[in-house]
């Protein structure tokens, strides 16, 4: 998003992606360009991805090479992948030598920096009915607006979402006591007991995760400008329930689950692979989670998250992602050239968005790319939710995203069962055709979630 204030979420620092990944895999990452904001990474740190079978020997002795320290485990080897870990470097460390030595270990599958991923917004100024939620409506809505993602026209249809429906927000954390948020967040497997109901290794996890602080305080509140207002404001573009009060989301019925892996510096590509692998997790215990929402970006390419992107699809969960808020210039980049991630890996549950704004234009700010992103959605002027039970308007690509991933949902309440890709096909076979994004997205078109729901 864009933002008067350096926040570090998804919209200005954003993706775009499509590959598929075979877990265990080392994939060629594309050709990088010239960018005009270069990637950053933790200092000091590398994510180490070991060849499956690798002994707790032959792992040390990797290590030994460069005079690393195993910090965490980031993702457990099994039959068909090798561990992933997280090392942290002597200070000083020249850390281009280091990945070079730990390449040339027999053990080591690839090894990389541990990125650094953001959000940035633009805060400006009820909500609905008052004309200011634009990217509800559609051309025949009262109010209306032609460019708007025409949710207002399901919901007139009877189509206003389910609560066996799950998405992940895989971001800051999420105001779960907000009030139009009250209630739709929540893992249906874990109550607050002290124990951990669910087996997947997080002790009441009961509305999601903190990866960022390793707990399970998902909102660690704040005033305005603080703590959790970009995750709670894309939560609320996807499930802000309608109770007569402040705005509403493309879904009035839906389930949240907060993976929250951005904190006041930004994420780390660790713990965004672990909040990822969290939902395939929930998935396989039969959370029944359609998509994740991934209004972040920045970094260099990974092949550890990647495979984990690859996890989500073999899961069958739809990664819904932010196209990115260009560069240091705030004029939108072109992914084709210069590769924007996670959302231009090509792995295919990924779904990149353009930002658009009120009158159909691609939005100045927002990337595009012919071949790298899918589709364009409203993301300029988004009113929606955010800490410490307020609302906030913000831009960015940050914001087009929970329109698709809120469409997503509102399709697989009608579609029970419906696989990523076919929700993902729903999704782009419906775009409109729309002039700003012609030869600037894959589908040369902006969302219509009502028209999606009949594909």
């Amino acid at each position: 998003m864009h933002r008067s204030l350096p926040l570090v979420c998804a919209a200005a620092v954003a993706v775009s992606a499509f590959a598929v990944s075979v877990p265990g895999s080392a994939a060629t990452p594309p050709a990088a360009a010239t960018s005009a904001t270069a990637p950053q990474a933790v200092a000091n740190e590398l994510l180490v991805g070991y060849v499956s079978g690798a002994a707790t020997t032959a792992r040390a002795r990797a290590r030994d090479r460069v005079a690393a320290r195993l910090a965490e485990r980031v993702v457990a080897g099994s039959a068909a992948r090798g561990e992933v870990e997280l090392v942290h470097l002597p200070a000083g460390s020249d850390r281009s030598r280091a990945i070079q030595s730990l390449k040339a270990d027999p053990a080591v599958a690839y090894a990389e920096p541990n990125w650094v991923y953001t959000h940035a917004a633009t805060s400006t100024d009820p909500y609905y009915t008052n004309g200011s939620l634009w990217g509800m409506y559609g051309p025949n809505t009262t109010p209306a607006n032609a460019y708007g993602s025409n949710a207002a026209a399901a919901w007139a249809a009877g189509y206003t979402g389910s609560s066996s429906v799950y998405v992940g927000v895989i971001d800051e954390g999420i105001q779960y006591t907000h009030p139009d948020l009250a209630g739709q967040v929540g893992n249906p497997l874990e109550t607050a007991n002290g124990l951990d109901d669910d087996g997947n290794g997080y002790v009441d996890d009961v509305y999601g995760w903190d990866f960022a602080n390793n707990d399970n305080t998902i909102y660690d509140g704040g005033t305005k400008g603080t703590l959790d207002d970009h995750g709670t404001h894309v939560s609320g573009t996807i499930g802000a329930k309608a109770n007569g009060a402040g705005v509403v989301g493309v879904n009035w019925n839906v389930k949240l689950i907060s993976g929250k892996f951005l904190g006041r510096n930004g994420g780390t590509s660790a713990n965004a692979i672990k909040a990822i692998d969290y939902f395939n997790g929930l998935k396989a215990r039969g959370v029944n989670i359609v998509a994740l929402n991934n209004s972040w970006g920045g970094g260099g390419f990974s092949q550890a998250l990647m495979d984990a992107i690859g996890r989500a699809d073999s899961a069958g969960i739809l990664f819904v992602a932010a196209a990115g808020n260009g560069g240091s210039d705030g004029v939108g980049d072109n992914n084709d050239v210069t590769p924007h991630y996670p959302s231009t890996y090509s792995n295919p549950n990924i779904v990149a968005v353009a930002a658009i704004t009120s009158t159909g234009g691609r939005a100045s700010f927002s990337n595009y790319g012919a071949s790298t992103v899918d589709i364009g959605a409203p993301g300029s002027g988004i009113w929606s939710t955010t800490a410490a039970d307020i609302y906030e308007s913000y831009s960015g690509t940050s914001m087009a995203t929970p329109h698709v991933t809120g469409a997503a949902a509102l399709y697989a309440s009608t579609h029970p069962g419906a696989t990523a890709a076919a929700i993902k096909n729903a999704l782009l076979s419906s775009a409109v055709p729309t002039a700003s994004l012609a030869g600037n997205t894959v589908t040369g078109g902006r969302l219509d979630a009502f028209a999606a729901l009949s594909k």
